[in-house]
């Protein structure tokens, strides 16, 4: 009940006072929604209230993006360009404020399939590494792992890593496009890691046709934490859906890893950013 009093009360004051703001302050409002990505995510406490009722109404007068084409070419413009880097850095808390507390039960269960298994696995890959923080904390979550290979399509922030990083020899950062360099440099006995919204940018097929990819390296696991739609049920909606307003793919994590030839050693669901979101956790191994 409370939260249902503070989502209407959040929407009267985007509608009225939000509204009046980009009315008042074209210009301000222009610099604000410049890319459609930072103006959704961007860190509310680096903003003004001012700023946050604007961004309000500003996301509710996007126009909607159907095609799934453009869609895909929109965000991977998005996250190859700096806009993505200035992104990292406005939300750089979310490793201290989400991961650390939400996410990190997900390795700590990856410990013990590991320590299950006669195999040994060589390698970590995080895919979509962002500012290097999740591979930093994993290479010390996993010191038999001696190799920590974070790949990301945004070129400055590959550069800002490397450099932030340097002391830390076992991470290495690399730019690339991550099908292209699973398919021309992925070894078998490596474990696999996206974090928090990166799988949800690929379109289903290619999400599909990477998993399989991997799949076909031989011994590998995959810990994938991803957003999903509020309404995308698993058990009725094999196929993926678009959710949110930048908008991205809400994808059925455990049929597209099951269809891959994947088996699943773990897989759960958290709300994450209020009723319409979750935060799905897929552990997978072959």
């Amino acid at each position: 009940m409370k939260n249902n009093f503070k989502a209407t009360l959040y929407s009267f004051l985007v509608g009225t006072f939000g509204n009046f703001l980009v009315f008042l302050l074209p210009k301000k409002a222009k610099r604000l929604s410049k890319d459609r990505i930072t103006l959704i995510h961007r860190n509310k406490n680096s903003m003004t209230i001012a700023e946050r009722l604007m961004r309000g109404a500003l996301v509710k007068k996007l126009d909607p993006i159907d095609d799934h084409d453009t869609i895909a070419e929109l965000n991977r413009n998005f996250w190859v360009n700096k806009s993505a880097t200035e992104l990292f850095t406005e939300t750089a808390d979310g490793f201290e404020k989400d991961f650390l507390p939400n996410c990190t039960f997900i390795f700590e269960k990856l410990k013990k399939e590991l320590s299950n298994t006669s195999e040994s696995y060589t390698t970590l890959v995080e895919i979509g590494t962002g500012n290097g923080d999740v591979l930093n904390y994993l290479s010390a979550e996993f010191p038999e792992i001696k190799r920590c290979i974070g790949i990301d399509l945004s070129t400055d922030q590959i550069a800002m890593n490397i450099k932030k990083f340097e002391n830390n020899k076992k991470l290495e950062f690399i730019r690339a496009d991550a099908f292209d360099w699973v398919r021309d440099h992925g070894e078998s006995h490596t474990i696999f890691v996206s974090s928090r919204g990166v799988l949800e940018y690929f379109m289903e097929n290619r999400l599909q046709a990477f998993l399989k990819e991997i799949n076909l390296l031989g011994k590998t696991m995959f810990v994938a934490i991803e957003p999903n739609g509020g309404d995308h049920d698993f058990e009725t909606t094999l196929h993926s859906q678009l959710y949110g307003d930048e908008p991205s793919f809400s994808h059925n994590y455990p049929h597209l890893f099951r269809n891959a030839g994947f088996s699943l050693w773990h897989s759960s669901q958290k709300p994450w950013g209020g009723e319409r979101t979750y935060q799905t956790f897929i552990g997978a191994k072959n």
